[in-house]
């Protein structure tokens, strides 16, 4: 069974590897088919499958520009009629990101079965025609792949989807992030803990609710050491929040992979996630991995992770509640041991977020919409 995985504008590295490498362990024949990632190192390249940078070739000014965003936006056309040819070459053509939804439902390819993985089920802050743009990529699928119930609910509800195009397939932990040798020091940002740190991680966005972290740290009961790392991106002006942070906050703000990735989750008492709204989050999944706890916020699908044992939850822009959960959470081993045990076993790879049964879900997915292939276990 011959499979592109295609994600154009590279949006999440970690999940393309992850889910390449399970395929192409079942059996598969995977073509990764996207464009260059601009910040940190690629993804291990000896994973079974192949990497082609078809997209985006022109890279002028610093990723994340306007510069950057108008070289792609101008190559989008051209480099996805050039994609449509590549893909007579496939079986089955299983898109992640298409990021110009008024335009990509007319730039498909004509190969069946397509499928798109809606990582981000519906904009969270939709520009003019985007929803209806969004919906007609889907219609023009044969099926669309999520990540929690919550999702599927959204496109057959919001969307009035088809339900018989909708599939849920859980997310899966990255464990590959997780298996760095031990013993890496942190960024230079971060000095050796005192106490427990509660982690944030990932691109600081309005939704992510960060401001809403740092009035709960304010209020929180704190054993003497702790401190809040915020570690990632910044997607907006942090400046007004970093000015009136309360004491015991760092900030790490840039992109962080590879050991110092792995050095941050393993210094992390606590990883907190106090999102206003989400689906699915790549972070989550990488706590998974690490055997992290996890306080999240009743949103999305996180719910539905929580239900298996390795989060608690509190409701979303409550900062007194927040506070109230990281005071009790920091004081109570027994219950982070608890939690991270959980997370550890729903990551491992017989779990259900193991990649293993991702692979085989996806491959029967693949084959109920047709497509056969003796070679594939």
């Amino acid at each position: 069974m011959r499979v592109h995985i295609v994600d154009p504008p590279v949006y999440t590295p970690p999940y393309d590897h992850a889910l390449c490498t399970a395929l192409a362990a079942a059996g598969a024949d995977v073509e990764l088919v996207t464009s260059h990632f601009g910040y940190g190192a690629e993804e291990p390249q000896n994973a079974g499958y192949r990497r082609v940078e078809a997209f985006y070739r022109w890279a002028p000014g610093r990723p994340g520009s306007r510069v950057r965003r108008a070289a792609r936006l101008a190559q989008h056309v051209p480099d996805m009629v050039r994609y449509a040819r590549r893909a007579r070459g496939a079986d089955v053509v299983h898109f992640q990101w298409l990021a110009v939804q008024q335009l990509d439902a007319g730039l498909l390819p004509r190969r069946r079965p397509r499928l798109l993985t809606a990582h981000d089920v519906l904009p969270r802050e939709p520009r003019p025609g985007q929803l209806a743009g969004q919906r007609r990529l889907y219609e023009r699928m044969d099926a669309v792949v999520v990540h929690s119930e919550h999702g599927a609910e959204r496109l057959r509800g919001e969307l009035a989807l088809d339900p018989g195009l909708v599939h849920v397939i859980p997310h899966g932990a990255f464990l590959h992030l997780a298996a760095q040798p031990d013993g890496a020091p942190l960024p230079p940002e971060l000095p050796a803990p005192r106490g427990p740190v509660v982690l944030c991680f990932g691109l600081m966005r309005p939704y992510k609710g960060i401001d809403v972290l740092l009035q709960a740290w304010r209020a929180a009961e704190r054993p003497e050491g702790a401190e809040l790392w915020l570690v990632g991106m910044p997607r907006m002006d942090i400046a007004d929040l970093r000015a009136s942070a309360p004491a015991g906050v760092r900030w790490v703000p840039r992109f962080v992979d590879g050991p110092d990735l792995a050095a941050v989750f393993r210094a992390a008492s606590l990883v907190v996630l106090p999102y206003r709204q989400i689906d699915q989050s790549g972070v989550l999944f990488t706590a998974l991995a690490f055997g992290s706890p996890l306080l999240l916020t009743a949103v999305g699908g996180f719910p539905e992770v929580a239900a298996e044992g390795a989060a608690e939850l509190v409701e979303p822009g409550d900062p007194d509640a927040l506070g109230a959960a990281l005071g009790r959470l920091l004081a109570d081993p027994a219950r982070l041991a608890q939690l991270g045990a959980a997370a550890r076993a729903l990551g491992a790879p017989g779990g259900p977020h193991g990649w293993d049964a991702i692979a085989r879900r996806t491959l029967a997915l693949y084959a109920a919409l047709g497509v056969r292939d003796a070679n594939t276990r």
